[in-house]
């Protein structure tokens, strides 16, 4: 019989090892397949552009309507608490600005919502709904019921100056208010015969033409004459100075003027008139009672330094000889011009909303509305 094996004396057997392979026998790693690469689509430079318009556009919008909605609200509120006490007026208005910062606030964030939600149909919505609105807010605020909103506005941030001028502007209306509707038809009647020549002079020395019709109408109501006093023509010429007759004639391409010559006359008080605005720093009243004062007496720069007078309505008191209202003729004369132009007819202007309607037409020269 064959004795059992004692396991212990049986040889361990050692795993074969597998052969070295060189690394020239090396069986070669399969390439892997190459990953997909993100495709980043560019955007073509026409789009961008495109882009950057209607951003353009939207921003404008909401800035165009802010700017005139400021405006209007705060021309209303400086007409609602118009006063000098704490409790009445200052602080009621302080407060209605606070709830206007805030509101404003909201609005815009609601307005970036809603940009939101409109970008994702298309780029065009949000721009398009601005504009719009601006359109809307553009329209209500040029009716002649936010005239007077817009002027509380400008003597709020005008303060002492723009009440002044707001006063001397209701002396205009209030002098267009007496004139009878036959007296200012013979003159825009005679007024025709001139205009050409006006509206020239008007263009080339960069004035109103309405302007120079109120002088014209002053001076001599259209009838051109010699008169007493030394004026002559139409615009009652004086006394020049020399540079402004030697601009006029240069100007007009003519060596020799004569003022009896309506185109002459016209273009010597446009002259004048743009000689001595200059010399009362654009102010109009002080330009127009310059013109009318002339020469006489030193000028009105010298007796404004005389008297320490510093403006149309500081320098009042001191023209008792002078014919202190006569700014407010050639304004309302001139603004009775424009009203023919603009309604071909003249409006009374305590008749329904009239009053507001020529506020909102403006005094020829006098920046009252926009």
């Amino acid at each position: 019989m064959n004795k059992p094996v004692n396991p212990d004396k049986l040889e361990k057997v050692k795993p074969k090892r597998k052969p070295k392979v060189s690394l020239e026998e090396k069986p070669q790693a399969r390439p892997r397949k190459p990953r997909a690469k993100k495709i980043i689509i560019k955007q073509p430079v026409a789009n961008l552009k495109h882009r950057l318009i209607w951003m353009t556009l939207e921003f404008l919008g909401l800035t165009i309507s802010a700017v005139l909605a400021i405006m209007v609200i705060l021309g209303f509120s400086a007409n609602w608490f118009s006063g000098t006490r704490f409790f009445s007026s200052l602080l009621p208005f302080a407060i209605g600005v606070l709830a206007m910062i805030v509101t404003t606030t909201g609005l815009l964030i609601a307005w970036w919502k809603l940009r939101k939600y409109l970008q994702v149909r298309s780029i065009i919505w949000s721009p398009l709904l601005s504009i719009c609105l601006t359109l809307v807010i553009v329209w209500f605020s040029m009716q002649d019921q936010f005239a007077q909103a817009r002027g509380h506005f400008r003597t709020l941030v005008g303060g002492k100056s723009e009440a002044g001028r707001v006063t001397l502007a209701h002396q205009v209306y209030a002098a267009y208010r007496r004139y009878e509707g036959e007296q200012l038809k013979k003159l825009v009647t005679r007024s025709a015969l001139y205009n050409a020549d006006i509206k020239a002079a008007a263009e080339e020395f960069d004035i109103d033409a309405n302007l120079l019709q109120g002088i014209a109408a002053t001076e001599s109501s259209f009838l051109p004459r010699n008169s007493a006093d030394g004026g002559h023509g139409l615009f009652q010429i004086t006394q020049v100075p020399k540079e402004v007759f030697a601009q006029a004639g240069k100007r007009l391409a003519e060596p020799q003027l004569s003022l009896q010559n309506p185109k002459h006359n016209a273009f010597l008080a446009a002259a004048t008139f743009k000689y001595y605005l200059a010399e009362m720093k654009g102010d109009l009243f002080l330009g127009l009672l310059a013109y009318n004062i002339g020469p006489a007496n030193g000028g009105l720069r010298f007796i404004m330094q005389q008297y320490g007078a510093t403006d149309f309505v500081t320098i009042q008191p001191y023209l008792q000889l002078l014919p202190r209202d006569y700014p407010i003729r050639v304004l309302s004369y001139s603004l009775a011009f424009r009203i023919w132009e603009q309604e071909g007819k003249f409006l009374a202007y305590e008749e329904g909303k009239n009053a507001q309607h020529i506020q909102r037409i403006g005094i020829p020269g006098l920046l009252m509305d926009f």
